[in-house]
Order: C-alpha cells, then structure tokens, then sequence
C-alpha cells in the first residue's frame, strides 16, 4: 500500500513537472507576439510614445529636449470604434437542418433552433460576442471557451454537504494572453495536438474549487510570469497606458488540453493549480464532429494569416502613420508657437536676461538694455511651410486607406454635398467590403459556438428541463427539451452578412415584396400571419404582439400528438380549426416515428384515427349548419 502511495506521488509530481516545462516552453515562443499585443493596447488608449524595445518588452521613450511638444492627436481609437459599431450590426439568425426528413427529425430540429436562442437571451450572449471582438480587433485573435458547469441549473438535491444540480451551459471570453497552443504555426484550433488555458486565479478562489491550498504570488495578467514588483494601470498626464497588469496574492491555474491519441484514446485534460495536480480525466466534452472529444475553444481573428495561429490587428499597420502623424502635428505646432511667442535674439551683457526670461516682452514693459548696445529683437520666420498641410492630408488619407474605414463611417456625418446617391451608396459599399473579411469569422465562430451548446445539450442534458424565449416583440414560448430532443447540429443561417444591411435598407426591402404582392396567399391578400410577421421584419412587431390565432391552433395539435404518444385520449373541442388539426394529425400517423411508436403501443394509431373522424364529423355538421 505504501509503495502505491509513493509510486502514485511520484507520477503526479512527474506531470507537473512536465506540464510546467511545457508552459514555460510556449510562452517564450509567444514572447513576441505579447510584445506586439501590449503595444497595440497602448496605442488604442493614447500611449503612443512607446516601442518595442530590445529586451522584447514595451518601452516608454522621452522627448529629446525639454520644449518639445508630446501631445496625442488619436485617430486610432475612432478607427476601432467605427469597426466595432460595424461588428455590433451583426445579429445572424440561425436554423438547424433536420438530420432527416422524417416528422420527428424536423420538429427536434425546430426544438433545436429553440434551444440556441434561448441559451443565446439567457446568456446575453451578444455581450459575450462584443467582448470578443474588442480583444479580436485590438490584439488580432480571441478565443470563446463553450463548457459545461455541473453546478449551475436547476438545483435538484441540497444538504449540508452541498448542492447538486442539473448543470447548464458557460460561454465565457479568454483572451489571447491566456491561451497557448502546441506552436504558432499551428493554422486552428483543430491543428494543435494540445492547447493550454492557462490564467490568474486568487488563491481563496483555487482553495474554494478545487479544494487545495497554494501560495499565493504577484503575478503579470498579461505574460503571466511572476514579478519583483507591482505594477499596473498607469498614467501618464491624462493619458492611460498599459505595460503591465499584476495581481497580488495570485496563482497561476493551467488547464492542458491533449487531443486523442493511441496511448490515450479520450484524450486528457490536466489542471494543476501553482504547483499542484488538482484534476485528471479524459477529454470531458463529446463536442467535434460525429461524438468526437474535442477542445472547448473558439478562435476568432480580425485578419487571418496563413501558417500563423495568430491572427494581426488594424492597429499594427496605423502604428508607423500615427507615429508619423504625432510628430508631424507637434512640429507643426512648435514652428507656430515660434510665430506668435517669437524668439529674441539679445547682445550679451545688454539686458537683464533671468527677467526676460520670465516675463518675456509681454505689452506695455519698459525694457531697459545697455546703452550703445544692439537692444533686443525678434527673429523673423516665414510662415507655416505648406509641406505640413500637404504632408498631414496624405498622413489623413493613408488612415483611411490602410484601415478600410472612410471618412464617411468614422465621422458619422458626410460632407459628400456633391454627390449623388448611387456615388454615396458606392462608397458605403466599399467600406463594407473590407470589413466583411472580419465579420465574416465572426459568424463562423458565432456558428461553431451554436454547434458546441447543442453537443453539450446532447451529452449532458439527460434530464428534462424548462427553456424560454422571449422574442423581439415581447412574446415569450416556454418548451421542455432533454439529449432526446437534439438529433441534429448541423447550423446553417438563415440570413446573410448583416454588416452592410441597415434598417432603411431591410425596410425598403420588406416593402418592395408587398408591393410586388410576393407575401400575399393565394387569394391575393396579406394574411393575418403575414401581417404580423411583416410588422416584426419592419421593427414594429411590439405593436401587435398578440399570438396568431393559426399558430396556436398548430401548437395544440402538436401537444395532442405527444399525448397520443403517452397512450392519452384526446376530445377535439368546437374551437378548434379542424382543418388545421387533421392535417397535423395525419402528418403525424404517416410519419416513420408514429410506426415505431405503434409496434410498442397498438392503440396509438386507432387512437389518433378516431380523434381525426371526430374533427371531420364536427366539421361537417359545422358547414350543415352553416348552409341552413
């Protein structure tokens, strides 16, 4: 028993060591990237009068002499601004393809659709989103984390050795300081045999998850290395900068994630806590395609390169016009302060020069100098060179160009008086093209973060549990769903890239189909449904948010078919529209799920044949009735 004990001991203290030489191994293989993201930051903020020095680490620099102007003229900021207000439009719709055409596969798929909007409200999961993508536009890369957290949902047992409940969904941000894959050269996510999150948790929050105790540090956010002394959030005038980020009383959690492999066919993950293994397990997530254990993680880019699993920032290619642009502004500047402050020129020993000095030829001071020396006088400059003003347009216009975003989106207004509407529209449109590069990774991970709360739904959602949507026009549908419910993940949009669609152009498109009468049924006129449903693509679906009659006659009938299923009986009522509900109840006896059913429970089928004759003997003594 002992020698188990040691042998054991001697294992785990083996994989800590191995997995914190292999921590240290990638971050210095990530050295400088970090380097290029905290530079990044600073400029966003306005701490622009820093480098990348040669020890690898961001640098401030001083000015050369005491006169010089340093002051800050952003024009990074608006930049990143007006591309996260581009970002904010995109809202995609999603829908999930059946895995069949069978009448059981196309209502788990409609459940499924269900299932993601409402984990996406109850998450506030465009939060979420906007979270990414300040990190993926300022430093080029940032990661989503999809997990399964055992201690939230509903909670079925509680005691006083704790609480268990049915679990539920975590979608969180990691940023790309603390994410680092197998190599940089790695293209994905999927490319990286393993990949280590790894970040700063305080030493009373390691000791209330995983049970250990630990000591605590003062650690760096950012590069996560340990530090001599505390640093932070500094200031430099009114300018804010970021050269580094530490937290006191801290310890570095690593989670390392090792896909399957031959001697290990689930994969491992492996967390150690400052130098202690607090957990070993398979891969806990059936999350890839077809059942396979994958990572939990989401990478999304702002510019993609090839060979590279880091993707770059705008911000990296304004660095040299901005720097050249603060110079230009500053001498600029200093030249103009020549003209109206002046220089003196004085013949030495001819005047008092401490007093000029701090007073200056202000107006009405009797200036006394030496007799028969030269007195005082200023040295005559010429004017502002035109080379500032010529020079300072092509820096304004280099911004527009090499950001992609024009003077049009980033001023809000448009003093294009001259043009006509289709020149205007050109130019909108030519914004959106080259940031639609962008928006477009950010539905593909909006999409592959769908896909990964399906999975886990699918894995962990054994038992039932009450979901809810509340809608843009304030209805609300509650539904129970469990694993059962989701056959299919395949996610596909039901719109296209929202990024160059505004709200006068998707109205005006909504009213060209009525007035070409394509919404209209076949009778020629616009169904209540349809009226409804018109309102809420106009964004005024809150003025009428009453529940159309047809489709509550479509969810009862679906309701009575689940109970057939549970071997009930069920009475038609007078209300109902039995058109409706035969051709409900006919899909669903034809179905290949209802013959499955059948073979286990032989009255199903003449139970729901005998709820149909009653719907059509009430039918037909309803137009007896009507005739007479």
């Amino acid at each position: 028993m002992k020698k188990d004990i040691e042998k054991e001991n001697f294992f785990e203290e083996d994989l800590v060591r191995e997995v914190l030489e292999d921590f240290k191994k990638r971050q210095e293989d990530r050295k400088s990237f970090e380097a290029q993201w905290e530079l990044n930051m600073n400029f966003l903020m306005g701490n622009q009068y820093c480098s990348i020095g040669p020890s690898g680490e961001v640098e401030e620099y001083d000015k050369q002499y005491f006169w010089q102007e340093r002051e800050v003229y952003n024009h990074i900021a608006p930049i990143v601004e007006a591309r996260l207000a581009k970002l904010l439009s995109l809202k995609p719709t999603m829908a999930v393809v059946p895995a069949s055409g069978d009448d059981r596969d196309i209502k788990t798929a409609t459940v499924s659709k269900k299932i993601v909007n409402s984990v996406y409200n109850k998450l506030c999961v465009s939060g979420v989103i906007s979270e990414a993508n300040n990190w993926s536009e300022v430093c080029g890369t940032s990661f989503y984390k999809v997990a399964w957290n055992s201690s939230k949902g509903n909670v079925l047992v509680s005691d006083e050795k704790g609480k268990v409940a049915t679990g539920d969904i975590e979608v969180s941000v990691c940023p790309p300081f603390e994410i680092y894959p197998e190599s940089s050269s790695c293209n994905d996510i999927c490319d990286c045999k393993s990949i280590i999150h790894a970040r700063a948790y305080h030493v009373d929050d390691i000791k209330s998850i995983w049970g250990v105790d630990v000591k605590g540090e003062d650690i760096n956010v950012f590069s996560l290395d340990n530090v001599q002394s505390i640093g932070g959030y500094g200031y430099f005038g009114n300018v804010g900068k970021v050269v580094s980020g530490v937290r006191n009383n801290y310890a570095i959690v690593i989670e390392k994630y090792e896909s399957p492999t031959v001697e290990f066919p689930n994969g491992r993950l492996i967390i150690i806590a400052g130098d202690k293994l607090v957990h070993l397990s398979e891969l806990p997530y059936l999350n890839g395609n077809d059942g396979e254990r994958c990572f939990p993680f989401i990478r999304q880019t702002c510019i993609e390169h090839p060979g590279c699993f880091w993707g770059s920032s705008i911000i990296e290619r304004l660095i040299p016009v901005q720097r050249s642009y603060n110079t230009l502004k500053n001498r600029k500047h200093e030249f103009m302060n020549r003209l109206s402050m002046g220089v003196l020129t004085v013949e030495d020993g001819s005047v008092d020069v401490e007093n000029l000095e701090d007073d200056g030829l202000s107006p009405g001071k009797v200036l006394i100098y030496r007799q028969g020396s030269t007195p005082p006088k200023f040295m005559n400059f010429d004017r502002v060179p035109v080379d500032f003003t010529a020079e300072e347009n092509i820096l304004l216009n280099e911004f527009s160009y090499i950001s992609g975003v024009s003077d049009l989106l980033r001023n809000s207004v448009s003093n294009y008086s001259q043009l006509s509407g289709v020149a205007l529209q050109v130019l909108v449109e030519q914004d959106d093209t080259r940031i639609s590069v962008t928006a477009e990774k950010v539905r593909e991970a909006i999409k592959t973060m769908a896909k990964h709360v399906l999975r886990l739904y699918r894995q962990f959602a054994t038992v039932p549990r009450l979901s809810k949507i509340v809608g843009d026009n304030g209805d609300v549908e509650v539904f129970y769903f469990n694993s059962s419910d989701i056959s299919s993940d395949d996610i596909i949009f039901e719109t296209g890239n929202e990024v160059g669609e505004t709200i006068a152009q998707k109205r005006s498109m909504v009213f060209d189909l009525l007035n070409a009468g394509l919404l209209h049924d076949e009778n020629g006129k616009l169904s209540n449904r349809m009226r409804v449903k018109a309102l809420d693509l106009l964004g005024f679906g809150v003025w009428e948010n009453a529940q159309d009659i047809n489709e509550l006659h479509l969810k009862k009938a679906s309701n009575e078919n689940l109970k057939f299923l549970e071997g009930k009986k069920v009475n038609p009522l007078e209300v109902d529209d039995h058109d409706i509900h035969i051709n409900e109840h006919t899909a669903f006896l034809i179905g290949s799920e209802t013959e499955k059913k059948a073979e286990k429970n032989p009255e199903l089928i003449e139970n729901v044949l005998k709820h149909i004759r009653m719907h059509k003997q009430m039918k037909a003594i309803e137009n007896s009735i009507e005739n007479k």
